[in-house]
């Protein structure tokens, strides 16, 4: 059989009726939190967390539990977060050092902000783990809101943990070993002239990393491929690459694995970036929205960190 139409065989449908969703690794019991309220806002992903002020310093104890609400809930969110950005910065530096992102325009080095307008629509609005084309990528994001549209601008968060356990074991079996290829330039370096694309893809070459990735923390599986920077499966042909990442790119957005955030002025959504994608819905031009965001770097990453010498993939050409 032609190997498309193997993986066409493979993955063309995925087979409705119940699905058995798991928020924890398995064998952890779910825990009671002692120091905020928490409230789910799906079974699967995401819980808002309420008693908490992040105007005030995150002691031990109250790390400790927090850090635990975002392994088991993927994305936590806060509303009603009067903070200043030096707050934000404190907050987020808990969990560790913080990125520095090349392609956001900032005032403070480590903060950027991702703006939208009439002048400038919104250009987020594709399935994506953050910073998946750098050596070591984030290990969370920190996004704050400062303005937003009267209606629209939702964010919407992915379980890539359950998107594998979602896979037949044959497909499972498939992938489990292969490597991906992650560019910034399939989508960040559109925006971008031939010298100054030149002059970054010096700075940061396209790397690899595993398509099935082993939560640093968890241990749990995810899938860890993207459709705004992995180019291709390393060592596959051109084809069957397309083929078996469309089928991946997919599963990314099966409802059951979501939850979707509706923004107000002051809240803050903090993600696990190992165990989720997001996807900035832009559906409020020509409004304006503005967000602030901290990124946290890794440094128990288990990805391959393998430079590679990239070649734009025919589906971008």
């Amino acid at each position: 059989m032609d190997i498309r139409a193997r993986v066409h065989e493979l993955t063309v449908r995925h087979p409705a009726g119940p699905r058995v969703l798991r928020r924890l690794p398995e064998g952890e019991e779910p825990k009671p939190y002692g120091l905020f309220g928490i409230e789910p806002v799906t079974g699967l992903i995401g819980a808002e967390v309420s008693g908490v002020d992040l105007r005030e310093p995150v002691g031990p104890e109250l790390f400790a539990e927090l850090d635990r609400a975002l392994l088991e809930w993927k994305v936590l969110f806060f509303r009603g977060q009067h903070i200043t950005a030096g707050q934000h910065l404190d907050f987020a530096r808990r969990w560790g050092e913080l990125e520095i992102n090349p392609f956001f325009p900032h005032e403070v080095p480590q903060l950027g902000r991702i703006e939208a307008s009439a002048q400038k629509p919104g250009g987020q609005n594709v399935w994506h783990a953050d910073g998946s084309w750098r050596e070591n990528p984030p290990l969370g994001s920190v996004l704050r809101a400062l303005e937003v549209p009267a209606a629209g601008g939702d964010t919407c968060f992915s379980d890539m943990g359950a998107a594998y356990d979602g896979l037949s074991a044959e497909v499972k079996h498939r992938v489990d070993e292969l490597t991906a290829v992650h560019d910034f330039a399939l989508s960040i370096g559109l925006e971008m002239d031939a010298d100054k694309l030149a002059e970054m893809r010096v700075k940061h070459p396209a790397v690899e990393h595993p398509v099935v990735r082993c939560h640093s923390r968890t241990g749990r599986r995810t899938l860890f491929v993207n459709p705004a920077f992995t180019t291709r499966i390393t060592g596959m042909g051109a084809g069957e690459s397309e083929a078996l990442l469309g089928f991946l790119f997919r599963q990314v957005a099966i409802p059951e694995y979501q939850v979707r955030f509706h923004w107000e002025a002051d809240c803050i959504a903090f993600w696990d970036n190992q165990a989720t994608q997001h996807y900035a819905v832009n559906d409020y031009f020509p409004q304006h929205r503005l967000m602030e965001r901290v990124a946290i770097l890794d440094e128990h990453s288990t990805a391959r960190n393998t430079p590679v010498q990239e070649v734009r993939p025919a589906r971008f050409s």
